[in-house]
């Protein structure tokens, strides 16, 4: 069926691609400075089978190259909106920027992947959609590239990585949804983010299996900081999508949030419900990956505990590959719930046809 795809990945291939939205001092910092440009082929060994569909990945180990992330509208047209038809594509811009401590690099280039997006991508298609990307080292900074580009079409949300030096739900990042709401913006709440940060509360990792598995653990502990720091109280109006992070996790991390509320309500005083509540009226989750258990009946309980029909919104993690998840999920739901999970949650999130 024609989807709504809510994360598909693009990247510049290098700065030079950013320059002409970059001061001559940027440049010349870059320059210079011999600085990188990371882009989503560090978050994955490039000729791994997570890394690219099967065709891409096929062409990047003959040609030992990374993976296809598309660096144009061109690409991306050949390689996404030609093949797959899909209503709407919502893109997220994952570069690597955020792992620098510089606070004035960090705004700059912010700024500049936010012209580029929206002079290479926006502009040529009505299809497609794009997260804002913002300086998550200074919430004056991230507040004022909201100002800047956050009413312009195009833009339907704020790209956030899911590890932060503090949890976003903390008080100092509240001026960040604040200028979300007042552009009708949500938040994108997307896998990765600082290396500088240990991925487990007992330190770093020492295997790449570890780091990957870590992006789970830090989402639920976003999720947690979301609801008992007040978020929805304060912004009511605002929605969060929890993408790559995957969603099976999601009903026994609430039963013991519930659980728990009623113990020590009277810490946080402004949760006015249950956890459970907010989570399903503020949150959506992405369908990959979606980390299923084997047994269908075990699937089928799953699905039916998460309420899968009003919280899962289709995505594709285009160039990343991650089975046949999203066959088994929707084989599992009636047709209402398919074309929720398709489409029809992601329209009612970023207001489209």
């Amino acid at each position: 069926m024609p989807a709504i795809d809510c994360d598909v990945h693009c990247a510049p291939a290098s700065f030079e691609a950013l320059f002409p939205y970059l001061s001559d001092y940027w440049r010349q910092y870059i320059t210079e400075g011999g600085v990188r440009l990371g882009g989503v082929a560090f978050a994955y060994p490039p000729l791994a089978p997570t890394t690219a569909v099967p065709a891409a990945r096929e062409q990047a180990a003959r040609e030992q190259a990374a993976p296809p992330t598309p660096e144009s509208y061109d690409q991306l047209k050949e390689s996404v909106l030609d093949r797959a038809d899909p209503r709407a594509v919502v893109l997220n811009c994952l570069t690597g920027f955020e792992t620098h401590r510089n606070a004035y690099y960090s705004a700059a280039v912010a700024s500049a992947v936010n012209d580029w997006l929206r002079e290479e991508f926006l502009a040529r298609d009505d299809r497609l959609r794009a997260s804002l990307v913002v300086s998550t080292i200074s919430t004056e900074d991230a507040v004022a590239e909201i100002e800047r580009v956050g009413g312009e079409p195009g833009f339907v949300q704020v790209l956030l990585p899911v590890r932060s030096d503090v949890p976003w739900g903390n008080k100092r990042n509240h001026p960040i949804f604040a200028a979300a709401c007042a552009h009708s913006l949500h938040v994108g709440l997307h896998a990765w983010g600082r290396a500088g940060r240990a991925p487990t509360p007992s330190g770093f990792t020492s295997t790449y299996l570890e780091d990957y598995l870590g992006n789970q653990p830090i989402a639920q502990a976003q999720v947690l900081s979301f609801v008992s720091e007040g978020v929805f109280d304060r912004f009511p109006d605002l929605k969060v999508l929890l993408m790559e992070c995957g969603f099976a996790w999601l009903p026994p991390l609430l039963w013991r949030f519930d659980k728990d509320w009623r113990g020590v309500w009277r810490e946080v005083p402004w949760v006015k419900g249950l956890p459970s509540e907010y989570v399903a009226e503020h949150f959506r989750f992405t369908t990959a990956p979606a980390h299923l258990p084997r047994d269908r009946a075990a699937i089928g309980q799953l699905l039916e505990m998460l309420d899968a029909g009003g919280l899962l919104a289709y995505a594709s993690d285009y160039p990343h590959n991650h089975g046949d998840g999203l066959t088994v999920l929707l084989d599992q739901l009636d047709e209402d719930a398919r074309a929720a999970v398709m489409g029809g949650n992601a329209a009612a999130l970023y207001g489209l046809p």
